[in-house]
C-alpha cells in the first residue's frame, strides 16, 4: 500500500494577467521544488485555488503535472469539492492521468454530521482504487473530522491517512493515538508551524504551503530529523515559523505567491476577490525573505 511521507507542496497555481493557468510557469515551480529536495508534488490543493477550475481545467493541470514530474517524486491530487459526487468526478481524472493519491477536504458551507462524513469518505473510498487521504480544515471549512470518525474511516483500506490544517495539535495527537496501531495509516501535518511537532509525535510528514517559497527549509525539518539531528530539525522549523505567520497579511494564499514572485517566479496573483498585498506588506514580506536568505 502507497504510503505518504516527507514534505509535500501543495502548488500554488500561477495565473496570468488574464486569469488563466499559466503551465510554463507552473512546471518552472514544479522542477524548482524537486530540486530543493520536497518529497511529493500536490497539485490544486487549498495554496493551489482548487475552488476556481472546472473540470476540463483541473484535466490539463494535471496531466501538466504528471508530465513535469516524470516520476521523480509522487503525486497527490487535490480532489476536493463540495459533493460527493464532484470529488468522485475529480477522483477519476487522477486516476486517468495516473496520480499516486488523492486528497480530498470535508464538504465546505454544509455542516455535516461525524456520519455523514463517514459516509461521504466511505463512498469516494469504494468509487476509487486510489489511496485516500483526507484533509481537515476546520478554520476554512467549519467542519472538523473528530478522531473518532478517522479512526472508524482509518479501517476502510485505501483510506490510508489525513492531513490536519486545524492546527489544533491536540486533535493531531489524538489522530495519531487513535491509529497508532494502523500501520497502513498517516498523519500528515498541515500547519507549518507543527511540523517538528508532529514528527516528534510520529507524523509521517507534512504537507506544507510555506514549501512553496522555501522548499530546502521545510524539507530540512523532515530531512534533518530522519537522520537523528533532532537540533537541525528543529532549528529549521524555528527558521520557518515567520514565514508561517506573515501569510496572515493577507487572504491565503496571496503571500505565497508574493513570496514566489519575490524570489523570480512567475505565480501570479490570486483570482480575485483575493486582493494584492499593500505596498507595505509586500515591503515587509521582502524584508523576512531577505532575513531568512531566500532572497538577496
Amino acid at each position: 500500500m502507497f504510503k505518504p511521507y516527507g514534505i509535500i507542496p501543495p502548488v500554488v497555481t500561477p495565473f496570468t494577467d488574464d486569469g488563466k493557468f499559466n503551465e510554463k510557469a507552473f512546471r518552472k515551480i514544479v522542477n524548482h521544488l524537486i530540486e530543493c529536495g520536497v518529497h511529493g508534488i500536490f497539485p490544486l490543493g487549498t495554496t493551489g485555488e482548487f475552488y476556481a477550475f472546472d473540470t476540463d481545467e483541473i484535466r490539463v493541470i494535471f496531466e501538466a503535472t504528471k508530465d513535469e514530474v516524470r516520476g521523480r517524486v509522487p503525486i497527490y491530487a487535490g480532489a476536493s469539492h463540495i459533493t460527493t459526487r464532484g470529488v468522485i468526478e475529480r477522483v477519476h481524472i487522477a486516476e486517468d492521468v495516473g496520480f499516486d493519491a488523492v486528497s480530498v477536504l470535508t464538504p465546505m458551507f454544509v455542516s455535516q454530521t461525524q456520519d455523514e462524513l463517514y459516509e461521504y469518505y466511505k463512498t469516494i473510498a469504494e468509487n476509487t482504487k486510489l489511496p485516500v487521504i483526507m484533509y481537515n480544515n476546520k478554520p476554512k471549512t467549519n467542519v472538523t473530522i473528530e478522531p473518532h470518525t478517522v479512526s472508524r474511516l482509518a479501517e476502510i483500506d485505501n483510506i490510508i491517512g489525513i492531513k490536519d490544517s486545524t492546527g489544533d495539535f491536540t486533535n493531531s495527537a489524538e489522530y495519531l493515538r487513535l491509529t497508532k496501531g494502523n500501520d497502513k495509516f498517516s498523519v500528515l501535518i498541515g500547519r507549518d508551524t507543527l511540523i517538528y511537532a508532529g514528527l516528534c509525535s510520529g507524523a509521517a510528514g507534512s504537507i506544507a504551503s510555506c514549501a512553496n517559497v522555501a522548499p530546502r527549509l521545510v524539507a530540512d525539518i523532515y530531512d534533518k530529523f530522519k537522520a537523528r539531528d533532532f537540533k537541525g530539525s528543529l532549528d529549521a522549523q524555528f527558521a520557518l515559523n515567520p514565514l508561517r505567520i506573515a501569510c496572515n497579511m493577507g487572504t491565503f494564499p496571496e503571500v505565497i505567491k508574493e513570496g514566489l514572485e519575490l524570489e523570480g517566479y512567475n505565480a501570479g496573483k490570486c483570482l480575485p476577490p483575493i486582493r494584492p498585498l499593500s505596498g507595505e506588506q509586500r515591503e515587509a514580506l521582502r524584508v523576512l525573505l531577505k532575513e531568512m536568505g531566500l532572497i538577496t
